[in-house]
């Protein structure tokens, strides 16, 4: 298998070099996640409102080639079993365009309740400003909140250890197709606590 995951993949693994969403390091504060933004140096970042879904579709639209993720992330918001509240998130960019996303859904590892990163998207005109970085910090910071525990993504091996993802071949976690060892991570926001091991079951809107 080449390095590059192809298209068809359930989680698009390019967008961290073909949509260069890079960025400077960024710490997000605790908050009232519900309710208050976040401020991480010249960026903003907050959950998702009643009135963003018109503009998470257009982020999504703007960052890949196909409308695949922008309906992914549709189907996502459709499915109580997927959808967990507080775990969408968009980061705001100087002058107050919102710019980057991220969102974490309801997957399974094994018969444990675990999170599925992704999609994550920048707007082109705002790539390799850090929109991305902070909006996957802000959502990983409200899972640990949230008293959540293991995440998975399939992406990039060069972008998403910055969060702290090692392969997640490394705890035991098995995608449940064929991929390339280093693109399926995998990390615990609570290194103390157990972490579950045996093949991601993903929310049924990613097809496998």
């Amino acid at each position: 298998m080449t390095g590059r995951i192809p298209p068809t993949s359930p989680v698009r693994a390019e967008h961290g070099a073909d949509y260069q969403c890079t960025g400077y390091v960024l710490h997000p504060r605790k908050n009232n996640k519900e309710t208050n933004p976040i401020m991480t140096s010249s960026l903003i970042t907050r959950p998702e409102s009643a009135g963003d879904v018109a503009i998470i579709r257009d982020i999504n639209l703007a960052a890949f080639p196909t409308p695949h993720e922008a309906d992914l992330i549709e189907a996502l918001r459709a499915d109580p079993q997927a959808w967990l509240p507080g775990l969408s998130w968009l980061a705001e960019a100087p002058g107050g365009e919102l710019a980057g996303y991220a969102l974490l859904t309801r997957c399974h590892v094994g018969d444990s309740p675990a999170l599925a990163l992704g999609p994550c998207a920048v707007k082109p005109e705002h790539q390799r400003r850090g929109a991305g970085s902070a909006a996957i910090r802000a959502a990983l910071q409200a899972a640990r909140e949230q008293g959540e525990n293991l995440v998975v993504v399939l992406g990039h091996a060069e972008y998403y250890p910055r969060f702290g993802f090692t392969p997640a071949s490394g705890f035991g976690i098995r995608p449940p197709f064929d991929v390339e060892d280093k693109y399926m991570m995998a990390l615990a926001l609570d290194p103390e606590r157990p972490v579950p091991s045996g093949v991601i079951r993903y929310a049924a809107a990613f097809g496998v």
